[in-house]
């Protein structure tokens, strides 16, 4: 393990993000092994969310059963290491609002969470197994939600009156 390698798993044990990672492999029941440059791989997590075939914790990377069992594609293994490495740089669990934010404007500019979020596409999109999606304009799409919300607060207006007395 190198210098970098090593700085960013002690920054990450002691921003706790490696520690909630494994934490969050204990109560999930994964089967947690040492990987490569201090990363840990926490196999078989099976919740819900997030959706993604594998994602990471601090130093703690997590792999849904259809991951588990293979051997692990090395751009696969480089993209959760750059989130390692974002973890660190983000001082821990802070890098996960800071994500969701990144994923929201992402969504909101291609409808799909990760082709404009800043986080994946530092980690190569296409090694995460993202693809680029085509940036939409805005102003149409806030336009759109817009009207959506007025015709929400006009039917919830018309029902909440009931029988005039």
């Amino acid at each position: 393990m190198n210098t970098w390698e090593r700085t960013r798993e002690v920054a990450n044990w002691l921003n706790l993000s490696t520690i909630s990672g494994l934490v969050l492999a204990t109560t999930t029941g994964c089967n947690i092994e040492r990987g490569a440059r201090g990363i840990l791989y926490a196999r078989n997590y099976t919740p819900a969310l997030p959706k993604a075939g594998a994602f990471t914790v601090g130093n703690v990377v997590f792999f849904r059963p259809s991951l588990s069992g293979q051997v692990l594609r090395p751009q696969l293994l480089s993209h959760e290491e750059t989130h390692c490495t974002q973890y660190a740089v983000c001082l821990g669990l802070p890098f996960i609002p800071l994500y969701l934010a990144a994923a929201g404007y992402s969504w909101l500019r291609t409808s799909d969470p990760a082709s404009r979020n800043f986080f994946e596409r530092a980690a190569n999109l296409q090694a995460g197994g993202y693809r680029e999606r085509p940036v939409r304009k805005l102003m149409p799409v806030l336009a759109a939600g817009l009207r959506r919300g007025l015709r929400r607060g006009q039917s919830a207006a018309h029902t909440s009156k009931g029988p005039a007395a």
